[in-house]
């Protein structure tokens, strides 16, 4: 009998669950008609329990790429779902927290490139993983030729021949790709030039859901996360997997938050608010953010860190004449700010409970972070409640679904793709 992971509780106000009650099976079944089967980009459904059996490889992999180099700092080089899955999980799990341990790279232009140079200085005292799913996004490409070139150049310049050096260059660079070489560029160039390991982005597992993928476990391990932690995290992630795809309404808490964003659509409320409270969530945002944009494919959520962004948005959000709901995330506080922070918490939680609907995730706490078990349970449910806010809007509209979820694809990032394709862009050009 499953029973409600302990680590994450969510309480909800405004919303006539009831209503959907009768519906609650169908939600489920369309989820389920589609979930870990190849094609419908739902294989993260099971990906937890999946890595659970790579654990000790991930490691041993992690052990030899340091080995090899000696060094201790890893620049990992991707863009959406490859960085801002992995700045979270770093977040969440409280690592990393001065930057010494990992460094990310994810832009085009010459002022970004020099300040992660100054953040890095000698390039051979750092790793890099690069990650993409196709091995030719523009904006990887382009700083992996770069880096590349300058550690070809730094080990030329220390006495080695450009074959040498080419061998030490190598030695400093992993790649998380497709495993197919004939559909993955960087796949080939990793096989090519001798790279270490086979880390993997999954088939069927979009950059946004990607939070538990190779990319992510491996500079979790890199930063520090004990076996113990990831294999807790892994648990409970793959725990809330089983409790979403529960047809009982009361253990269901991804089922409920999708209910709860379609239910503000459905009754014409637009505009929605979830906030995060805790400096633990400040890299969480930004993948909510892109979680939102890629799958709702919606620009009128507001996702944003409190206290940081609440002085200057309440003025918009308690404005009678704006209609919103509202969601706030908060750590499960017992240190010396308790009191403080669980007063300023009842403020927020009254004052949106007077304004619209709400729902507050309470979400268990370590000393630096939340507890991998916190971790997982609420990275997995993030990406549940995103899926079924579509599935609940269409079945209580009598909207025919699609084969595969508009929620799991991007069709329309494509449009700028193109635009640089002609020639006129070379990834690694050095402007003269």
């Amino acid at each position: 009998m499953l029973t409600k992971n302990s680590s994450v509780r969510t309480s909800f106000s405004g919303v006539d669950f009831s209503k959907y009650a009768s519906k609650t099976s169908d939600f489920v079944r369309e989820f389920s008609s589609r979930a870990n089967k190849k094609g419908y980009f739902l294989n993260w459904v099971n990906l937890p329990q999946e890595q659970l059996k790579r654990i000790d490889e991930l490691y041993s992999m992690a052990e030899r790429f340091k080995a090899q180099t000696g060094v201790s700092r890893l620049s990992v080089m991707g863009i959406g779902g490859s960085k801002h899955t992995v700045e979270h999980m770093l977040s969440v799990n409280g690592l990393n927290i001065n930057g010494d341990s990992v460094a990310f790279y994810s832009d085009v232009d010459s002022v970004s490139w020099a300040r992660f140079l100054h953040k890095i200085g000698d390039v051979t005292t750092s790793n890099y993983m690069i990650a993409s799913k196709s091995g030719s996004t523009f904006e990887t490409k382009d700083g992996f030729l770069r880096i590349q070139q300058m550690l070809i150049d730094a080990y030329m310049a220390k006495g080695q021949s450009e074959e040498q050096a080419k061998k030490s260059a190598s030695k400093h660079f992993i790649a998380v790709t497709d495993g197919n070489s004939e559909k993955s560029e960087l796949r080939r160039t990793s096989i090519e030039q001798g790279w270490l390991g086979d880390l993997f982005i999954h088939d069927d597992v979009g950059g946004r859901f990607s939070a538990f993928d190779d990319h992510a476990l491996f500079t979790l391990i890199w930063a520090g996360m004990s076996k113990l932690d990831m294999i807790a995290m892994l648990n409970s992630a793959q725990e809330i997997s089983s409790q979403s795809l529960s047809d009982d309404l009361e253990i269901n808490d991804a089922l409920k938050e999708g209910i709860f964003w379609a239910d503000a659509k459905l009754n014409g409320i637009d505009a929605s608010v979830h906030q995060y409270m805790s400096s633990i969530f400040e890299n969480t945002v930004y993948w909510h953010a892109q979680m939102q944009n890629e799958s709702v494919k919606d620009t009128l959520k507001q996702v944003a860190k409190v206290p940081d962004a609440m002085h200057h948005s309440a003025e918009a959000h308690f404005n009678p004449a704006n209609k919103l709901v509202f969601a706030l995330t908060v750590p499960v506080d017992n240190g010396v700010c308790s009191e403080n922070a669980k007063s300023y918490i009842e403020a927020l939680t009254k004052s949106y409970t007077i304004t619209g609907a709400f729902f507050k995730e309470e979400v268990e706490t370590s000393t630096l972070g939340l507890t991998p078990a916190a971790a997982g349970a609420m990275t997995q449910l993030r990406a549940f409640a995103t899926v079924y806010q579509e599935i609940v809007m269409a079945i209580m509209t009598g909207r025919q679904l699609p084969e595969v979820l508009d929620s799991v694809l991007q069709p329309h990032v494509e449009f700028y793709k193109k635009n640089l394709k002609g020639g006129v862009v070379v990834p690694g050009r050095i402007s003269k």
